[in-house]
């Protein structure tokens, strides 16, 4: 289930995302079995695991996974199917694939041995920081693979089998071991024990074996690099001790989700939640498909682009622990807080439902449509700060200024356009500005400053706490602006090192001005000197 995510943008997704694409799960070609045992041998009569090119064939499969998952490039995509590899350990029919193949998945179809006719599969157990998963095929008297006795050294001739790019056809490429103790640190798995080898993979093969000369699993085939034609797999004296575990119905560092770690161009970091495994943690909690998990247990997670800190924290507690987690729910563009083995997620904070009921829907301006339909990340002239608004808001300005009082201040401000935004109350539009010459300033006098006029022109709705994952402060809001329906909203924050100010002021016309306003309040972030 290999897939292209972009990157995130503080608590959202940046419009103009990165790919993970150099990094994904990969699969293999086709070439014999070789090294200095006779791999003529036919059967495993020494009872040492040896087995043939064909006993390989004949015990790794195909995986077909079907389900619905959320790409965050294309959305929400149902009925899907997506194709990796594995290998049979057991004769009743357990088989070792990754995590990222199977979970999620609505159902799976297992081809054996080359037949046109799938067998079902159901998962017993998962791992997403190892990336394994046990699944249990109907049937019996299996053929088996079996996990080679020794460690593999660099210079080990290796051979990795499976069905690479979907299709059907069985291939096989021959390599050797390149690096005995490679980094196990992706975006979508931490793994302590990785072998790097040049048996040449590429998706679709994803959970495949990684064999001997003997034809014994020294690795799981896991991930690849196409443009260095590095290849790597999780190896045997990990994959091992983790598989019986499974097996027996267990998850390992796990909470039931398919994801992939992700940063934005502003540091900003994350768990993207392609698909969740029913009845999981994650489920459990509320999580869906489409979510950013952007903290758990208080630890901001994926900060180097990697799952290692995600890991680390699901390593350091039980199974069953209770666990702070936070998520962006990128649809909505709401902040959800709850726990894992605990109280659900709820929102922590909306604009629109906070102020929906107080301003009346619709207001002066013409929304042109229901919603917007795309956003775009901008960013004042010196790149220090920067925000997603609707891409309608195009005419936009980042030039810093002095204010009155002397201090500098970076300031980036868009609308559909700018002069008729600041002479008129019927054209929406956003005003971002942070200093650090204000850090003495508590947020509410820098409040008073701003909205100081409003009451004048605007019915002063009042003072209310505004808080979140990065800055807190208050925020002010005026209706009936101008004697129309138009709306504004000014925040003022803070970090909590209170080294600089930042004000967020946002004006609304029409009710999909709220969705901008979440979105805004959302992605807004300081990374550059103020």
């Amino acid at each position: 289930m290999d897939a292209v995510r972009p990157a995130l943008s503080r608590t959202a997704l940046a419009a103009t995302g990165t790919t993970l694409a150099a990094l994904l799960a990969a699969g293999c070609g086709v070439v014999g079995l070789g090294s200095s045992d006779d791999p003529s041998d036919e059967s495993d009569d020494a009872g040492d695991g040896r087995r043939t090119p064909a006993d390989v064939e004949a015990a790794t499969v195909q995986i077909v996974a079907e389900g619905t998952f959320v790409d965050p490039e294309f959305g929400e995509q149902v009925n899907q199917a997506g194709a990796g590899s594995g290998f049979l350990v057991s004769s009743d029919g357990l088989a070792v694939t990754n995590n990222h193949v199977v979970t999620g998945a609505a159902f799976l179809q297992v081809f054996v041995g080359g037949s046109d006719d799938p067998v079902n599969a159901r998962v017993l157990g998962v791992s997403e920081c190892s990336d394994l998963a046990v699944i249990d095929l109907d049937g019996e008297d299996y053929p088996t693979l079996d996990w080679a006795p020794d460690t593999a050294d660099t210079g080990l001739d290796v051979y990795a089998a499976g069905f690479p790019l979907g299709d059907p056809e069985y291939t096989l490429t021959r390599g050797i071991i390149s690096k005995a103790a490679a980094s196990g640190e992706t975006p979508w798995a931490s793994v302590d024990a990785v072998l790097e080898h040049d048996a040449t993979i590429n998706p679709g093969n994803s959970g495949g074996p990684l064999v001997d000369g003997s034809g014994r699993v020294v690795g799981v085939n896991y991930a690849g690099n196409a443009e260095t034609r590095q290849q790597f797999a999780i190896a045997a004296s990990e994959a091992e001790a983790v598989v019986a575990q499974l097996a027996e119905g267990e998850d390992v560092t796990s909470i039931g989700i398919n994801g992939t770690a992700v940063v934005g161009d502003d540091g900003s970091s994350g768990i993207w939640v392609s698909s969740v495994e029913s009845g999981s943690p994650a489920d459990e909690a509320g999580i869906a498909g489409g979510d950013v998990i952007t903290r758990l247990e208080n630890i901001v997670i994926a900060t180097d682009g990697t799952m290692q800190e995600y890991c680390d924290v699901l390593r350091s507690n039980a199974p069953g622990d209770v666990l702070a987690v936070e998520v962006l729910r990128f649809e909505t563009g709401e902040v959800l807080e709850g726990q894992i083995n605990g109280d659900p997620l709820e929102v922590t904070f909306s604009f629109r439902q906070e102020l929906g009921d107080e301003v009346t829907e619709g207001g002066t301006g013409d929304p042109g449509s229901a919603t917007y339909g795309d956003y775009v990340t901008i960013s004042d002239d010196t790149g220090a700060v920067s925000v997603s608004v609707p891409a309608e808001w195009s005419d936009v300005d980042g030039a810093p200024f002095t204010g009155d009082d002397g201090i500098d201040r970076v300031d980036v401000r868009a609308a559909p356009d700018l002069q008729a935004f600041a002479e008129s109350w019927d054209v929406p539009g956003m005003i971002l500005t942070a200093s650090s010459g204000l850090a003495g300033t508590a947020p509410e006098t820098l409040l008073d400053q701003l909205g100081g006029g409003g009451s004048e022109v605007c019915t002063y709705e009042g003072r209310q706490p505004y808080q979140d994952p990065l800055y807190t402060g208050a925020y002010d809001l005026f209706t009936g602006c101008g004697g129309t329906e138009a709306a504004y909203v000014i925040v003022a924050a803070q970090p909590e090192d209170g080294s600089f100010l930042v004000s967020v002021q946002v004006q609304i016309v029409a009710e999909r001005d709220f969705d901008a306003l979440d979105q805004i309040l959302n992605t807004f972030v300081v990374t550059g000197s103020v």
